[in-house]
């Protein structure tokens, strides 16, 4: 298995959250937190020090190695909200996704990562329908 840099611990999410000075992304960051736990299911883990993910999955890559995970996640950066949604990362270029991405709001986008300012920028629904679009894609 590939050794990372940024692994799973036990720190708190809670804590790490209750740090970030903008009162605004503070309050966002706790928002999209209730949004992921109920669409995953599962309970948040810190990954590194500034990355908190929903469930794992494993990848391989075209060398064998083998690598591990979160399936959803997100982080308070300074300049955005990132949100990690690793079952867009092949799949990007579906209808699906650029259906959902034209009506998002003010965003930019990575290979797997959606980049908003603060929640007021973006429509809460699509958002809700990012990342379950994006779950579903880790399932196939």
């Amino acid at each position: 298995m590939v050794e990372l840099k940024t692994k799973k611990n036990e720190s708190s999410v809670e804590d790490f959250l209750n740090r970030v000075e903008s009162e605004k992304k503070r309050a966002d960051s706790f928002r999209i937190l209730e949004m992921m736990k109920q669409i995953t299911g599962v309970e948040p883990k810190m990954w590194g020090d500034s990355l908190i993910g929903f469930g794992t999955s494993k990848y391989r890559y075209a060398s064998g190695e083998e690598g591990e995970w979160f399936k959803v996640g997100f982080s308070p950066r300074k300049q955005n909200l990132s949100l990690y949604l690793w079952g867009m990362y092949f799949h990007l270029e579906s209808e699906d996704y650029k259906d959902l991405m034209n009506r998002l709001g003010k965003h930019k986008v990575g290979k797997s990562c959606v980049y908003i300012n603060k929640l007021e920028d973006v429509d809460w629904d699509v958002l809700q329908d990012l990342v379950r679009l994006s779950l579903s894609h880790l399932k196939e």
